[in-house]
């Protein structure tokens, strides 16, 4: 490498770390910036995902010569027929399994401390250190639930001093939804008329491959997450797990985080499996293995394609990073974000070398 790359390399690092001093030193006027994007935050991000899920419907309907203020109406009764066959068939049953499985704790708890009883009767021959550990861990089951309590008390206490902003937010998904669908095609060309011709294309080949991405992702990974819990709701009936819907939606639920979300999924329905019939521990297994192998090897790749293309390494590195930066709200949007990123950078390293190729000036 030259020196001129060198000392272009070195002038591009002590800019960067000049521009963090002083956002760092200027944090009075990004805070309540953060604020203010914090509180749009909600309706902006559940609008934006309604968005890429339903822009398909609408466009299919345009480009039947249905007129768009239509299209968008057809789409959100699609939308209210979902929920409304969620609330009047799924719903129900969830909830009572829910209530049921609350109701069963006490008496798997009970069963533990049975078990370990009858383990010190009839095995003498184990060592004092490992019956005292497991005596200890007995005594300690109620602290263990009690401080679980007092975390769940204190999470809808906050929950709670939240639910105003939360109320306000989701009632402003719909109306942002309606101008993303009715207006979104008018956001490139005015981004890009703020630029020369050649350099307005540029833009509009990255917002055009961000656009991909996403749409790949929510897309993709929402209907992904919807094939497994179909897949575990079935495999769980057919061997009679008890709260299959919960449990299965608890799976589909957790699989919309990418690579760690299947194994957060399959515990619960491992612990109720076992309570219910030692048995049930392999067969819960099974059934999570052909789920997770139908949807890597058949779902995913035609769903969602080589879009993201990311290393597994990579997406665990990005999730525990932003989970320990932003807990379970960095864990869910760790991946897209960094997707985007990543594309973003891709995308102006391609244009840097190509303009130097070609002689010319960069995008910027």
């Amino acid at each position: 490498m030259s020196h001129k790359r060198w000392f272009q390399v070195l002038m591009f690092f002590i800019l960067l770390f000049l521009l963090i001093l002083l956002i760092s030193q200027t944090s009075f006027i990004f805070t309540p910036l953060l604020q203010l994007i914090g509180a749009v935050a909600l309706p902006i991000i559940g609008a934006g995902i309604l968005y890429y899920l339903t822009k398909p419907v609408m466009n299919f309907l345009v480009k039947r010569k249905v007129p768009k203020i239509l299209s968008i109406v057809i789409v959100f009764l699609l939308i209210i027929s979902v929920i409304a066959l969620f609330v009047l068939f799924i719903w129900p049953i969830a909830r009572d399994q829910a209530n049921r499985l609350i109701d069963s704790i006490p008496g798997m708890i009970k069963m533990v401390e049975d078990f370990i009883s009858y383990w010190q009767q009839n095995y003498s021959s184990i060592p004092d250190q490992v019956i005292s550990a497991i005596n200890d861990f007995a005594q300690d089951i109620p602290a263990y639930l009690e401080n679980a309590t007092s975390n769940i008390f204190g999470f809808l206490g906050a929950f709670i001093g939240q639910l105003v902003s939360i109320v306000l937010g989701v009632i402003l998904i719909p109306f942002f939804l309606f101008f993303m669908l009715k207006d979104g095609h008018k956001l490139v060309p005015f981004i890009t008329q703020l630029f020369s011709e050649k350099k307005a294309k540029n833009i509009q080949s990255l917002l055009s491959k961000i656009d991909k991405v996403l749409t790949s992702f929510i897309q993709g990974q929402l209907l992904v997450s919807l094939a497994v819990g179909i897949l575990l709701l079935i495999g769980y009936l057919i061997i009679g797990l008890q709260y299959s819907v919960i449990l299965a939606l608890f799976g589909m639920l957790m699989n919309v985080i990418p690579f760690l979300g299947p194994y957060i999924a399959v515990i619960p329905a491992l612990l109720v499996g076992a309570f219910q019939d030692p048995m049930n521990l392999l067969w819960v297994a099974i059934i999570m293995l052909v789920a997770q192998q139908i949807e890597s090897t058949l779902i995913s790749p035609n769903v969602m394609g080589q879009v993201l293309n990311l290393h597994p390494l990579t997406v665990i590195t990005t999730i525990l990073a932003a989970g320990s930066i932003a807990g379970f709200i960095g864990i869910l949007f760790a991946v897209p974000i960094y997707a985007v990123f990543r594309t973003i950078a891709i995308h102006f390293y391609q244009t840097y070398v190509k303009s130097k190729k070609e002689k010319q000036d960069a995008l910027i």
